[in-house]
């Protein structure tokens, strides 16, 4: 969760606050950055939800809302990415961006499809 908040915290700061920088690299029209700076409240409130969970059981029916949006996010964005990465020639960081998206839809996978073991406290 925290390395999941962490990753998302910085795609939304990045997207809200540098929206025409990104939009004059990716050769975007100048009307796109108000897009990418919704799109950056999008990431950074999904973040800060990350992290205030990060200390929660999460997997199985507990946090089943939060497990669900998480893997829906990156299983999605992931196929998206290899989509594109196999029909185009693309960049060294949207193969990153591929790898890493593809690493959390399988981690959320896993996590929302098993049920975790609660660690008993020994006295």
């Amino acid at each position: 969760m925290a390395s999941s908040a962490i990753l998302m915290g910085l795609i939304g700061i990045l997207l809200s606050f540098l929206p025409n920088e990104l939009a004059a690299y990716m050769q975007w029209g100048k009307s796109s950055s108000i897009v990418l700076q919704i799109l950056g409240a999008i990431y950074f409130g999904f973040a800060i939800i990350n992290w205030m969970s990060k200390g929660n059981l999460i997997g199985g029916i507990y946090n089943r809302p939060l497990a669900v949006g998480n893997f829906s996010h990156f299983f999605i964005a992931a196929l998206a990415l290899i989509k594109i990465s196999i029909k185009n020639n693309v960049s060294p960081g949207i193969i990153t961006g591929t790898i890493v998206y593809s690493v959390f839809a399988i981690a959320f996978g896993y996590i929302l499809f098993t049920h975790p073991v609660k660690e008993s406290k020994t006295e």
